[in-house]
């Protein structure tokens, strides 16, 4: 469940003609994937990739979509390419940019391209958080051609996509923040929609007890995981401003299996982060606390 910080995102700095960022992506195949696959979505993403018809996976932040989309990746041994969608995220991060290299210039090929030379899987992570124009220029990409046109190279370029070319995109809920509708032009360009939420209280005490080591007390992981769910459902009616994900209850079990106190682990993990909303925010998780744990000594 745990989101990689150097996931298929390799970045090198290079000074450009136009002054911009540019975004080096480079794919790998990953390994060794730690992934309980409880909704049985590997199936369907199996089949989807034997047709070849791109998938969109729904679900609030950290359930597990990224992990799943690794999982796949390592399954069918293919390279991976990513890109996490933000308010920076440009065109040129999608098709390429020129850049000014020992002296001369030459079009360096964005994730897309790249992505479709090698036939890669290209992994959108987030895409309801892009622009309008990002969106817009992905659509080209998605249609039943399977090609781009590159007008920036200076030259016309035509990318044509390898046939093992795969793409599969994740959205959050609108509930989250930064994201917007998908335009349904882009949203028919994933007919298969795989729907991820937290797992039940037992199947989350099974993920996380893949990830620890040492023997751990059964029932005060299932106090996190029942407190974690409460925060999950406040969230979702804004009764507070921030849903933990399974990587809190990882993080709980890991200092618990470690020696340390429940309700002191409980408190870093679950509450402390809401005291960026103020005392009155993070009280109300103290107090989730004690009614679970009861009252500190």
């Amino acid at each position: 469940m745990l989101k990689n910080s150097i996931f298929a995102k390799i970045f090198k700095n290079r000074k450009l003609s136009n002054s911009e960022d540019l975004f080096e992506f480079t794919s790998y195949i990953p390994k060794n994937i730690i992934y309980d696959d409880w909704s049985n979505s590997l199936p369907i993403l199996l089949k989807a990739y034997e047709k070849k018809i791109f998938v969109l996976i729904i679900g609030p932040k950290g359930t597990g979509k990224t992990t799943l989309v690794r999982k796949f990746a390592e399954i069918i041994k293919k390279p991976l390419y990513s890109i996490n969608f933000s308010l920076r995220t440009k065109e040129s991060h999608l098709v390429g940019t020129t850049v000014l290299e020992n002296g001369s210039t030459r079009f360096a090929l964005g994730i897309i391209p790249k992505s479709m030379k090698e036939g890669a899987i290209l992994y959108l992570d987030e895409l309801n958080a892009a622009e309008p124009d990002v969106l817009l220029r992905l659509d080209e990409a998605l249609d039943d051609r399977r090609e781009i046109v590159l007008k920036e190279a200076g030259e016309t370029i035509i990318v044509k996509a390898h046939p093992d070319w795969f793409v599969i995109a994740t959205i959050n809920p609108l509930s989250h923040a930064g994201t917007k509708e998908l335009p349904p032009q882009l949203l028919s360009r994933f007919p298969i929609r795989i729907h991820l939420d937290y797992p039940p209280i037992e199947i989350e005490k099974r993920i996380v007890k893949m990830y620890i080591n040492k023997p751990i007390d059964e029932r005060q992981l299932e106090l996190a995981i029942i407190l974690a769910n409460k925060l999950r459902e406040a969230a979702k009616v804004e009764d507070i401003y921030y849903s933990p994900s399974i990587r809190e209850t990882i993080a709980f079990a890991k200092l618990i299996s470690s020696g340390l106190d429940p309700r002191v682990a409980a408190e870093i993990v679950f509450a402390n982060v809401y005291y960026q909303w103020g005392d009155v925010e993070a009280k109300k998780v103290r107090d989730l606390i004690v009614s679970l744990w009861g009252e500190w000594e």
